[in-house]
């Protein structure tokens, strides 16, 4: 007999500090450059709580690094 195995991955949620967004352009490019870090599996990004939502298994220091390289602050 041969049981079924169900390969289950978690997906953790981290939430880092983002100053600079003043639009929605800069929401997008927040999101589109945490979206490009290896791991990240979605990101939203909030300019009036000045944060973005990431959701992968992903270093928090690669996602403040990306932020950073896109011209905004970051910290985790």
């Amino acid at each position: 007999m041969y049981k079924e195995c169900e390969l289950v991955r978690h997906h953790m949620s981290q939430t880092i500090t983002v100053e600079g967004m003043s639009c929605e352009h800069c929401e997008q490019a927040v999101e589109d450059a945490l979206e490009g870090v290896d791991g990240v599996m979605s990101a939203e990004a909030d300019r009036e709580q000045e944060r973005a939502i990431v959701d992968g298994d992903v270093d928090p220091q690669a996602l403040v690094g990306a932020v950073d390289e896109a011209g905004y602050d970051a910290a985790t």
